[in-house]
């Protein structure tokens, strides 16, 4: 009774405070840098308008990854399994931002999970691997993405995942676990070993809670097959009246969709990617890429413009790196571009693009 009359006490005390921070004159008197750059300074996890984290965790379950639980501030709104996050880590001085997936159910409150394979050129997941350290705080963006299981779930569902593509899937099948589902549901897992998988003894202990759910784990390096029609045949006999959600690499990715493609089953087909097609080096690169903003003019290499940007001496805004979290995204104004996920070129005009998935085609001209 005393804990919920503290309770009480510090609510009716934080609303007024609240409506003070967040007033026209609050803003004027910290003008320009806002509220939060202020109460940042005495509590970063207080502030009025941004969501941020703080690291409780840190574990690194294999020797090419790390996980760690952040538990974010009361701004927090959630996530569907399946989304994934934007987090804003401080690596040397400067805000680098990444797009990870939760792992836990979405039923689930509290900490926030978080597994990362760990990239040789990886900033945030190398710092996260190496330098992080309890207690750290994170920015942490709203939740995104619309690989997602539909409100109405399906009566029958295969989860495929491959590498760290695992964590937006193992959050669809903890989150159907804590719901009771009675459909079925076929996780199938790839990784190169059974040293490299990723909940191995999660997905064990798992393996039991649904009354249909068979899990399927295969060690490429060890016997077993990457994704083919005949493997998928044998454990999911009938996979075409399922819905059938995919995360991993492009390999695992071009598979499963040559096959819905070509049975005619595309809609029940849902991707997300972690992993995006390089440019191949067989068109040739021709012309210059203007940077119109930043007067800026650059011979074009044949790389995506983000990496172009980069190699300018630019600093653009992205995130994932995969054309999944559309933070890249700014203007063409002039010439075509090549999407690497689609092989689609553009139209010659205006146009919004996202530069971590285009190469130009040709002299381009961006408003970067």
């Amino acid at each position: 009774m005393f804990a919920l009359q503290q309770i009480t006490q510090r609510s009716v005390i934080r609303r007024p405070l609240l409506a003070a921070l967040n007033s026209q004159l609050a803003a004027r008197l910290t003008y320009p840098h806002g509220v939060d750059r202020f109460i940042e300074l005495f509590d970063a996890t207080a502030v009025t308008d941004t969501t941020v984290g703080t690291i409780t965790a840190i574990e690194h379950p294999t020797y090419r990854s790390v996980r760690v639980r952040i538990r974010p501030n009361a701004n927090w709104q959630g996530f569907l399994a399946g989304q994934y996050v934007a987090l804003g880590v401080e690596v040397n001085g400067r805000r680098e931002r990444r797009c990870f997936s939760p792992a836990q159910s979405q039923h689930a409150s509290g900490e926030l999970e978080f597994t990362m394979a760990v990239q040789p050129q990886g900033r945030v997941t190398r710092h996260l691997k190496n330098n992080a350290r309890v207690g750290e705080r994170v920015v942490m963006e709203t939740a995104a993405g619309e690989f997602s299981l539909p409100d109405e779930r399906p009566e029958q569902l295969v989860l495929i995942s491959a590498g760290s593509g695992i964590t937006p899937v193992i959050s669809m099948l903890r989150t159907l676990i804590d719901e009771q589902y009675t459909g079925s549901v076929d996780f199938i897992h790839y990784a190169l070993t059974a040293d490299e998988e990723l909940y191995p003894h999660e997905l064990d202990a798992l393996a039991g809670q649904l009354p249909n759910l068979r899990i399927h784990r295969i060690h490429t390096k060890e016997g077993g097959e990457l994704f083919s029609r005949a493997q998928l045949a044998r454990l999911v006999p009938d996979y075409a009246r399922a819905q059938t959600y995919v995360c991993g690499p492009a390999p695992v990715l071009e598979a499963t969709q040559t096959l819905f493609d070509a049975e005619g089953l595309s809609e029940r087909m849902h991707q997300e990617a972690f992993g995006v097609a390089k440019p191949t080096g067989d068109e040739p690169a021709e012309g210059e890429v203007r940077f119109a903003r930043s007067e800026r003019l650059a011979t074009n290499s044949g790389d995506t413009l983000l990496e172009q940007a980069e190699a300018a001496g630019l600093s653009p805004e992205h995130g994932c790196r995969m054309g999944v979290c559309f933070s890249c995204t700014c203007k063409k104004t002039s010439g075509q571009v090549r999407d690497l996920r689609s092989g689609q070129v553009s139209d010659d005009g205006e146009a919004d693009i996202q530069i971590c998935v285009s190469v130009p085609v040709g002299t381009v001209a961006l408003d970067l």
